[in-house]
């Protein structure tokens, strides 16, 4: 009970901190990363290991400048987290754009759904936001439960707030079979890590094998959605845009894994091309091929 009246205290202290403005915040910013970067050195051993095994072939200085750009970028997306609170629609929309909203229409016309695959790049929480101002049909997000409910629920509540609809993952199936009927948008992230029983497929990712879920590929041919990735790029300090990348149009067409592929090879090019916006801390390799087949 107390550990519970502590956590709503600490959500009521976020709800007050995300009425700052944006600018006081990214002062507050700066003072995080020193103090996540020189003080704590949080997760720095992880994300050291993370790339030197996926940039072997960049010199160490190099991967240190990576290293400290994204603890830079980390600091940010903290404060823009809690700021998503209570942005409004307005601020919202002007920070996060699309590039190319109008092929929702162009898919929904031909009486096709549609599966996003997305990844921990750039701000993703901030996209999942804005898209729920994409269209006026179903907009589903796929998550993936934490452990703390009382966390659990705000970030639920934050990203509902323009009309998404939050589905855990494992009801994913029993939901898009309830709504085989209706146009639909779904949003999955496509870089999370498979716990060792659920893991069925293993790809290169980053130069390393890697467990990816393969829920985007099954669900795509299930109800013949259009795959595209939810692609998230960074244009200055709180300003992104973000682009609806066609990768698989006929899903019951494609081999098996084809799509699964399709959106990890697409992950992996946006990360070499600026990988200080991937989250480098999270631990993504926690399982090899071997230690499945024990």
């Amino acid at each position: 009970m107390l550990r519970k009246a502590a956590l709503n205290t600490g959500i009521f202290f976020l709800y007050l901190v995300s009425l700052l403005p944006f600018w006081f915040l990214y002062g507050v910013a700066d003072v995080i990363f020193l103090f996540l970067y020189y003080v704590i050195r949080y997760r720095r051993d992880v994300v050291k290991l993370n790339l030197k095994n996926s940039f072997p072939e960049r010199t160490e200085a190099e991967r240190n400048k990576i290293e400290r750009r994204y603890y830079r970028y980390m600091a940010d997306l903290m404060v823009e987290t809690i700021k998503m609170i209570t942005v409004s629609e307005k601020s919202l929309r002007k920070r996060m754009k699309p590039t190319n909203p109008e092929l929702v229409n162009h898919y929904f016309k031909q009486g096709r759904s549609i599966i996003a695959a997305a990844g921990h790049y750039c701000n993703w929480e901030m996209a999942a936001l804005a898209f729920g101002l994409l269209t006026n049909e179903k907009r589903i997000i796929v998550y993936k439960p934490q452990t703390n409910e009382v966390f659990n629920d705000l970030f639920n509540r934050v990203r509902a707030r323009f009309g998404a609809i939050l589905v855990a993952m494992k009801q994913t199936l029993r939901t898009m079979i309830a709504f085989k009927n209706d146009l639909t948008f779904s949003v999955l992230v496509s870089d999370q890590t498979p716990n060792m029983h659920e893991i069925n497929y293993f790809t290169t990712f980053l130069n390393q094998p890697t467990a990816v879920f393969l829920g985007i590929e099954k669900l795509a041919k299930l109800i013949d959605a259009v795959v595209i990735f939810y692609r998230i790029d960074r244009v200055s300090r709180g300003y992104y845009t973000y682009t609806l990348v066609p990768l698989i149009e006929q899903p019951k067409q494609t081999t098996d894994h084809e799509i699964t592929e399709a959106h990890v090879q697409y992950l992996e090019k946006l990360i070499q091309e600026k990988p200080q916006y991937w989250l480098w801390s999270h631990r993504r390799w926690k399982y090899r091929p071997e230690d499945i087949n024990k």
